[in-house]
């Protein structure tokens, strides 16, 4: 089946794509679509209990995002600026860079010193770090991995890790957030929990997978690189109960429903796991995993706003957008969010 990528593009000026988070988090605007009554309702998001019922499962991922920015030089002078991708031994890492040749020596703050390698076939350059484990030295001296349409506004500093983080976020490994749980507050998770919701957690690191590009007007080509999951016995269990009691599974984020849509398409169905998962969400997708999603406005013609549409329909989705637009809705990754129930 043709998919036109050009079917999942829309209009928007550019002063309503959010350059920094609303504050507090649970501030930002809810938009809440009901696909069956095709209604729009327009909320805030510490709202969000009026619309879920004792019951549910509320399932985030608590993945934890790397402060894998790095900004230095190159020892024959000029800027070094990389973003850290994959960790294939403690001193070896891949990232993704411009303007870099196999041979060079990078330097960066306290010392540390990196060669660069050859290009990966996914288009990453192979790093060798002068410091046996990096992710200390990260920590100290890495950057969050704010998304390229903030940072070329504005350098990220240290005070952006704690805010592109989600309260709940434990397990590090992903070099972008899972941005709709980004809304959350520990009150508004307490005042669910006393209403009878029952919060689950995934982990599924965020890689370049989630945000690559879909390059094809044929957007049915469009393959996802692989990224790491798990789901523990514990938090499947909570899942598998409340669909047994006739509660719904509310997805946070494209992260968490890919991860749950892998664990329910295997041959012994849904239940705990761990592995890599490149599943693709487009139109045409039959849902097993989930009931209701919360989600950000996307970009236009990117692989978590074809996942939108696929759960809630196309013509649906994007009148919602319209509709968002005209009312002044923040955008993307620090913007405002939906309910599609």
């Amino acid at each position: 089946m043709i998919l036109p990528l050009a079917d999942f593009d829309y209009e928007y000026p550019e002063s309503l794509v959010a350059s920094t988070a609303a504050e507090p988090r649970d501030s930002a605007r809810l938009l809440v679509l009901d696909r069956a009554a095709g209604r729009l309702e327009h909320a805030v998001f510490r709202d969000l209990p009026r619309f879920l019922a004792p019951g549910d499962c509320l399932v985030v991922n608590r993945t934890k995002v790397l402060p894998c920015r790095l900004l230095g030089r190159k020892a024959t002078g000029g800027k070094a600026d990389l973003l850290l991708v994959r960790e294939l031994a403690p001193r070896s890492w891949t990232a993704l860079a411009s303007g870099f040749k196999a041979g060079q020596t990078l330097e960066f703050p306290g010392g540390a010193t990196a060669k660069v390698g050859e290009l990966t076939e996914d288009g990453e350059y192979v790093l060798t770090f002068s410091i046996s484990d990096l992710r200390p030295y990260l920590a100290e001296h890495g950057l969050p991995p704010l998304p390229p349409y903030i940072a070329k506004k504005r350098t990220p500093s240290r005070a952006d890790a704690a805010r592109y983080q989600t309260v709940y976020a434990r397990d590090e490994g992903s070099i972008a957030a899972p941005t709709a749980g980004m809304h959350f507050t520990p009150e508004l998770l307490k005042k669910l929990s006393d209403s009878g919701v029952v919060l689950a957690h995934v982990t599924l690191h965020v890689g370049r997978g989630t945000f690559r590009p879909i390059t094809s007007e044929d957007a049915s080509r469009h393959r996802m690189l692989a990224e790491r999951y798990e789901l523990e016995p514990a938090e499947a269990a909570l899942i598998a109960a409340a669909r047994a009691r006739g509660g719904r599974v509310v997805s946070v984020g494209t992260t968490t429903t890919r991860t749950l849509e892998t664990l329910a398409a295997r041959p012994e169905g849904f239940g705990p796991g761990a592995g890599e998962s490149s599943l693709y969400i487009a139109p045409g997708h039959r849902f097993r995993g989930i009931d209701a999603l919360i989600t950000n406005f996307h970009l236009p013609r990117s692989t978590p706003l074809l996942l939108a549409g696929a759960f809630a329909g196309r013509e649906r989705l994007l009148s919602a957008y319209r509709e968002a637009v005209a009312l002044g809705y923040r955008l993307y990754s620090f913007g405002d969010a939906t309910l599609i129930r």
